[in-house]
């Protein structure tokens, strides 16, 4: 019977060490997949940078000046919502490995992890 196992991660990075091992370790996995906000890659590049803003300004005479403000750069000019980096991973396997797939995205630090309960006909 052909399952499809979710969880959901903090880190892209994180889900993705645990489909590797998942991938290695366990029978029966047809594929892995992993979905996360790639917005949030803007805001991580930031981290450590300068923002380097141009300021016109107008002299008394006709001729214009420009400025050049540099600022260290933070996340936080991103709004919360696009900084999340919150990754949903999806594994589509047959039954018999359920019990291992969870151990391992337990352990990797995946939660709200769904398997779909056998129904019995």
């Amino acid at each position: 019977m052909v399952t499809r196992i979710t969880a959901d991660f903090e880190t892209p990075e994180t889900a993705e060490l645990a489909l590797k091992k998942i991938r290695e370790n366990v029978g029966g996995v047809y594929s892995t997949n992993f979905v996360y906000n790639r917005e949030s890659d803007k805001a991580e590049a930031l981290r450590g940078k300068d923002i380097y803003t141009v300021l016109p300004t107008n002299a008394v005479t006709s001729n214009y000046l420009t400025m050049v403000m540099n600022s260290p750069a933070s996340e936080d000019i991103i709004p919360e919502p696009a900084r999340s980096r919150k990754t949903s991973v999806f594994i589509v396997c047959d039954g018999r490995g359920k019990d291992e797939i969870s151990a391992i995205l337990n352990s990797s630090g995946g939660n709200n992890i769904y398997i779909p309960p056998v129904s019995v006909v």
